[in-house]
């Protein structure tokens, strides 16, 4: 009789269900077993590594910037060190409305909202995770002071060291220098800010600007062993690799000639700018602009700081107006016109006009300033006393040809100089061309005319140039027609001093002058200058060093008359160029030729003694 299936014995059925689960088991273990061994064996090394990542945490070090200098090696730019805020974001807590409590606090310590707080976390972290985040620089002690007796409630944030540009002279030469910022989004997709991360600094404007990748540097490492907390270990500092600082420019800026020449604006409180160079290299002494500003408010500014720089397009502190002014010249531009009727054949140096003070051209009266007369005059004459009529008949010559623009052009008029500080402007230089185009667009209400190239003629009109084009102009007619490329720029050192580079720009081209011509030029201007009625011999006639200037007053509605003043010394064969321009200055002797005298003062080192005589309205 046989038993079912069912009617097994009880210690079977046992038996099977062991081997069962203990098959299971082993198989289990098996899979286990090869884990275990890929892990430790085969892997083994790479965790190992990732492990130890984990126990790290690695810090960029910021490189101190190069210093900058002036031509005798005194420093106008260098570092100082500054209180910065940092946090680190994983100590935060974890519940959200407690870690926006715990930054809304923060940034009412250094006068962030929250908004903006959080936006700079999350810009730092997207490029650096786990880093901690600087939200301010600059923070006083008392916030130091309360930090540490309330540490317990902000973990994680701690206060730290770090480099600020320092401005020993305040504003001095602060549209040359420019200042420092963050680096932009725009700017990180730049080739030229490649590597660089948000939270890195750059220069902004001047030369800070230019040879930014010159004095930024390269930064160092950090890396600091940490507990599971996060917090480092008693040392914990595993690797440091210190940061390189950047290498140090000098400038080629004379620092008496920069504080004589910004002084000398200051003092009249109008809008101006002045330049000062050597018309044989371009190398520039002094450059200034009035009003100007201090570079240290741009490191951590104030609303209402933001407001006073950029909100005001008159008074704009901010704009370099030696290399972004657009201005008529006025009778500064009488050296161009004399250039280009003495080499395009409508005039010689002995060429004579009958100024009575007063012509009129195609029914339009012109007559000179302070309604002058100056009998027969010749072009040194003309130059001496900046006879309007002479030039008015030299322009109305030159109507039918395009001697005045050519020429205007082969001086570097209304072009971009080439100069190594950025923003630089162009400008214009009317032409039939243009303004018959400007008429058939609709845009003017005429089409060019003679009394358009007579004033042009004058430097009046629709002429637009800056004060550094002008100089570069006279530079050339000084060196007998090398036009110079303009540089700030002289040497870059390293932190030891040693030369690493000379900045010697080529000439952007030579112009054909005729010497004779260039000293007839010079001739009129030396008169002008230092020849009793000369139009700043009231200014220049006591100056021992022999000079050659010209006056200028530029009519700019609605505004009042703009002054000019040029001046090459020493004569006959100058060494320097200084241009001064002063908005709504008035006649170029009254204000912009003090200046210039100022400034040629400071550089020979030679005071001037007063002559008699009355300054004339030019």
């Amino acid at each position: 009789m046989y038993l079912r299936s069912d009617q097994r014995p009880q210690g079977s059925r046992l038996l099977l269900r062991v081997a069962v689960v203990g098959g299971v088991a082993v198989a289990l273990f098996a899979v286990l077993f090869f884990r275990l061994w890929n892990l430790q064996v085969i892997d083994g090394d790479k965790y190992l590594a990732e492990a130890q990542t984990n126990r790290t945490r690695e810090y960029k070090v910021i490189a101190p910037r190069g210093d900058i200098l002036y031509s005798d090696g005194s420093v106008l730019v260098d570092n100082r060190t500054s209180l910065a805020l940092t946090i680190e974001t994983s100590k935060l807590p974890h519940d959200e409305a407690q870690a926006n409590a715990e930054l809304k606090e923060l940034g009412s310590l250094v006068n962030m909202p929250l908004k903006k707080v959080k936006r700079k976390i999350r810009e730092e972290e997207d490029v650096a995770p786990g880093a901690p985040v600087q939200l301010r620089r600059d923070i006083g002690h008392d916030i130091v002071y309360y930090l540490e007796e309330n540490q317990r409630d902000f973990p994680g944030v701690k206060v730290e060291q770090v480099f600020v540009r320092a401005y020993p002279e305040g504003s001095r030469a602060a549209h040359l220098v420019g200042s420092v910022g963050e680096v932009s989004e725009e700017e990180l997709k730049e080739q030229r800010y490649k590597g660089l991360e948000p939270g890195d600094e750059v220069g902004k404007e001047g030369v800070e600007d230019t040879y930014d990748h010159l004095l930024r540097g390269v930064p160092g490492t950090t890396r600091v062993q940490v507990d599971a907390f996060g917090q480092p270990t008693p040392g914990g500092e595993l690797v440091s690799q210190p940061p390189a600082p950047g290498d140090n420019l000098k400038l080629a800026i004379d620092p008496k000639v920069q504080e004589a020449g910004e002084d000398s604006l200051a003092s009249y409180g109008l809008p101006g700018a002045f330049v000062t160079m050597d018309v044989q290299n371009g190398e520039l002494l002094g450059l200034g602009s009035y009003p100007t500003y201090d570079p240290d408010v741009l490191i951590e500014p104030s609303q209402k700081e933001v407001d006073e720089l950029y909100e005001d397009p008159e008074w704009a502190p901010l704009t370099n107006r030696a290399t972004e002014g657009h201005y008529p010249s006025g009778s500064t531009f009488k050296m161009i016109t004399a250039m280009a009727a003495l080499e395009g054949g409508v005039a010689t140096p002995s060429t004579t006009i009958v100024d009575n003070g007063f012509i009129e051209i195609a029914g339009q009266p012109f007559q000179n300033a302070g309604k002058q007369a100056y009998g027969p005059v010749d072009l040194e004459k003309a130059m001496k006393v900046s006879s309007d009529i002479y030039f008015y008949e030299l322009g109305r010559e030159m109507n039918q040809t395009d001697l005045l623009q050519n020429w205007a052009a082969r001086f570097g008029i209304a072009q971009q100089t080439g100069i190594d500080l950025p923003g630089e402007a162009e400008g214009q230089v009317p032409s039939k061309e243009w303004r018959d185009q400007l008429y058939a667009e609709g845009e003017t209400d005429r089409p060019w005319a003679v009394g358009d190239n007579i004033q042009l003629a004058t430097g009046q009109g629709d002429l637009q140039m800056d004060p550094l084009q002008l100089a570069v102009a006279y530079a050339a007619l000084a060196n007998g027609g090398k036009l110079v490329t303009p540089h700030v720029g002289k040497e870059v050192l390293d932190p030891l001093g040693r030369v690493l580079k000379e900045f010697e720009p080529k000439p952007r081209r030579e112009i054909q002058i005729d010497p004779a011509t260039r000293d007839a030029i010079m001739a009129g201007l030396h008169a002008s200058a230092q020849e009793p009625e000369g139009t700043s011999y009231p200014v220049f006639g006591g100056f021992p060093i022999p000079v050659a200037g010209k006056t200028g007053t530029a009519q700019r509605p609605p505004h009042e008359d703009q002054a000019w003043y040029v001046v090459l010394a020493p004569y006959p064969n100058p060494r320097i160029v200084t241009v001064v321009t002063i908005e709504e200055g008035g006649f170029g002797a009254q204000t912009a030729a003090p200046a210039a005298l100022r400034i040629l003062e400071a550089y020979f080192d030679k005071k001037a003694t007063e002559v008699g005589g009355e300054t004339v309205a030019e």
